[in-house]
């Protein structure tokens, strides 16, 4: 007798990323209603492409949020800001250089990630405050060496980043890659396992032999660095740093991961969930602007949207 899929659906229903792509589809449908189902392909692709640079600041964020209350990085846009402008500087447009300049970029990630970690464990600075103050010094090194100057990565690593594979955008490739690799360290390895008890109940967790410290330094770092390694791509892919550019992702590596299923309290993190929320960020965006809604008017209905979606995911548990 076969069995029935309805338990199977429930159980997919129940799940808290369910909720942010079930609202990321409704937006893409609400869009393509209003353009006559005109253009899907592209939007698809624009959505595929910008989520992914949401995803992987957001899966660093996650890394962060998962400790607990309290926790959270406010560096990302100066550490993104800071990456791609010493990057693309120091690459000159030189195709030869694209790997050094890969390299230099994740250095300056792994340097902020130690120097907040360094401000938290040894000045005694909550997070919240460490980060923030971290983000001043980060912004104003970019500004010191960017001098107003925009100069264009390498074509190669424009064309790629703007290029896609067998239909799917490169970065998404990447974004997802990514993903995958740090589902398996949250939810297959002993690291991640560490970060939930650390998000659980820090003490408890010191008692039973996690080493919380080295734990926290490196889920620090970690955010730091794929927020550099991100700007290292938007800068690519934009055709130049911008002093701005890492602006948006302050709250919007925040909002995926609530919007995404994960615990504001810490200990439980929710990998798929990110995609859902960095699909849906962009997609609400996308539609309120076909609707031609003002900046004003945009905002209030975002923040409704994301309200909403939380609100239905903690209704429905927090089982990952």
């Amino acid at each position: 007798m076969a069995k029935s899929p309805l338990p199977a659906m429930l159980g997919i229903v129940t799940r808290p990323w369910f909720w942010a792509f079930a609202a990321s589809a409704l937006a893409f449908i609400a869009t393509l209603y209003l353009s006559d189902g005109r253009g899907g392909g592209e939007l698809l692709a624009a959505a595929l492409t910008f989520a992914s640079f949401s995803a992987i600041v957001g899966i660093g964020q996650m890394f962060v949020i998962t400790l607990g209350p309290g926790n959270v990085d406010l560096s990302i846009p100066a550490t993104m800001t800071l990456a791609g402008t010493l990057a693309l500087k120091f690459m000159g447009g030189e195709t030869g250089l694209i790997v050094p300049g890969l390299l230099l970029a994740l250095a300056v990630g792994l340097g902020a990630g130690i120097f907040n970690y360094l401000l938290i464990r040894l000045l005694r600075i909550p997070p919240i405050i460490a980060t923030l103050s971290a983000s001043f010094l980060y912004q104003s090194l970019a500004i010191w060496w960017n001098r107003g100057l925009r100069i264009k990565p390498p074509e190669v690593l424009a064309d790629f980043t703007t290029g896609a594979l067998i239909g799917i955008p490169n970065l998404t490739v990447i974004g997802i890659l990514i993903a995958v690799v740090s589902w398996v360290v949250l939810e297959r390895s002993l690291f991640g396992r560490w970060i939930s008890a650390f998000g659980q109940n820090t003490r408890a967790a010191r008692l039973s032999g996690v080493p919380v410290e080295a734990v926290r330094a490196i889920t620090y770092v970690s955010s730091a660095v794929l927020a550099a390694f991100t700007g290292y791509l938007l800068a690519s892919f934009s055709g130049g740093a911008a002093l701005n550019m890492g602006t948006e992702y302050l709250l919007i590596s925040i909002a995926v991961v609530v919007i995404g299923g994960s615990s504001i309290a810490g200990g439980n993190s929710n990998v798929p969930g990110i995609w859902g929320g960095a699909l849906l960020m962009f997609l609400v965006v996308s539609m309120l602007n076909s609707y031609g809604f003002g900046a004003g008017v945009r905002l209030i209905m975002t923040g409704t949207i994301i309200i909403a979606i939380v609100a239905a995911a903690s209704g429905k548990g927090r089982s990952a």
